[in-house]
């Protein structure tokens, strides 16, 4: 009896704890949340954009060649005889200024030469004048020949002059008349012989000026090949005068970048009586030349003189001549040397501006086809139509409109209609920009 009893107060006791339980377990349950369906996204992939703009686009075109002197003046000794004097500084590079005096070539054969001349002209004068002299005797003698000979005519045909006479009278006669014409045509051929003595004169006195040379305009000494005391022959050069006024630089352009300056051109051509004075308003070549100087890039504007007679056989470019005047004043220490014969410079040669271009950056078409971020950030793939490329960007005649984005970076895979994350790339952007504009 008091076994059972106790058995059923344990069973009392089991109680509570479970009832506990099963409160706790109710109170957890009825503050969790029912579970949420998820929704499955579209996974999408980050690229970097720029926006296709319209810009006045300053076309331009880049090419290579030395420097050269505007004009070159070759020394080459007129006459022949030994240096007796030459300029102190006659070296190759120095600057010589116009007129100086660069060497004297020993004149005493010239000076002797000139001296026999002048005194063949003075005996033609005094030749002249007694052959003047002569004539008038000649011709009194032959009008005295002539009275005679009437006179002995006279007498013969009253017969008191033999026929004899007669014919001696007329022989007197002839032979006064032969002196007057020989006298006569002496002085008819001193003209041409004062001609030949005169010009005897001057090709001596030619021949003499000569022997001094003096720099026709400032020069730099190039080629030296002469020394004082040295022997010179007729036609050899000495040295060459380069002109530091003015260099030349004849810089290779490929055809197709000079192309791209006369794109979308409405000017008329002018005519060729005026083309070539015309030719810097026609082309609007506004040519500028860089060097490289070891860190920073030296410029010089520069005028536009020609384009070359040929297309260059090997490499297929043609050349375009500018010019710089008065380098060697334009020099500015340590960001700008002179300019100096045989340096290798960029010309960087732009034209009239091209209104309303729409540009991207070179590298963001791929075999003629542009990826583009519609509205939707979904991948297009665009063909376009490509009207030319200058340096980075490529000018876009059809297949984008201004304002469109234009993916620069490589989506892998590129699969049209995919989703993208557009990343504006505002530095590209700029440098784009600003290489359309010019404002490099």
């Amino acid at each position: 009896m008091n076994t059972d009893k106790h058995s059923r107060w344990r069973a009392l006791w089991v109680l509570p704890p479970l009832a506990i339980g099963i409160l706790v377990v109710i109170f957890m349950a009825s503050g969790k949340q029912p579970p949420v369906k998820a929704e499955q996204s579209e996974p999408s992939q980050s690229v970097r954009v720029v926006e296709a703009r319209k810009v006045d686009l300053l076309p331009e075109a880049r090419g290579y060649g030395p420097v050269q002197p505007g004009k070159v003046w070759a020394a080459v000794a007129q006459v022949s005889g030994r240096v007796i004097d030459t300029y102190p500084r006659l070296r190759n590079g120095e600057i010589v200024p116009s007129g100086t005096l660069l060497f004297r070539i020993d004149p005493v054969d010239y000076e002797l030469q000139l001296a026999q001349a002048s005194a063949e002209l003075a005996e033609l004068d005094i030749q002249e004048q007694n052959a003047r002299a002569s004539l008038e005797i000649d011709k009194s003698n032959l009008r005295v020949a002539q009275r005679e000979k009437e006179r002995i005519t006279k007498l013969s045909n009253k017969g008191t002059a033999s026929q004899s006479d007669v014919d001696s009278a007329e022989r007197a006669m002839l032979n006064a008349r032969t002196t007057v014409q020989n006298t006569t045509n002496t002085l008819a051929l001193m003209p041409t012989q004062r001609r030949l003595l005169e010009a005897k004169v001057s090709r001596a006195e030619r021949d003499l000026a000569n022997t001094v040379v003096r720099a026709p305009f400032n020069l730099r000494i190039a080629d030296l090949a002469v020394e004082k005391d040295q022997y010179v022959s007729i036609g050899q050069t000495l040295f060459n005068g380069d002109a530091v006024e003015r260099v030349e630089i004849v810089a290779q352009f490929a055809i197709s970048s000079l192309r791209n300056l006369f794109i979308g051109q409405q000017r008329p051509v002018p005519a060729i009586a005026e083309l070539q004075e015309r030719l810097q308003d026609f082309t609007g070549f506004q040519p500028l030349v860089r060097m490289d100087i070891g860190g920073e890039v030296a410029e010089w504007e520069a005028d536009f003189v020609r384009l070359s007679d040929e297309v260059d056989p090997q490499t297929r470019t043609l050349g375009v001549v500018v010019s710089i005047d008065n380098p060697f004043k334009k020099v500015i220490p340590g960001k700008r040397p002179p300019l100096s014969k045989g340096m290798f410079v960029q010309v960087v040669i732009r034209g009239h501006i091209q209104p309303g271009r729409v540009v991207v950056p070179r590298g963001a078409i791929r075999d003629g086809k542009v990826y583009v971020v519609d509205e939707n950030q979904l991948l297009q793939i665009r063909q376009v139509s490509v009207l030319f490329s200058q340096g980075p960007f490529s000018v876009i005649s059809d297949g984008i409109q201004a304002g469109e984005q234009i993916v620069v970076s490589d989506p892998v895979p590129a699969v049209a209609g995919m989703r993208l994350n557009a990343v504006p790339d505002e530095q590209l952007q700029v440098s784009i920009l600003n290489a359309a504009r010019g404002e490099e």
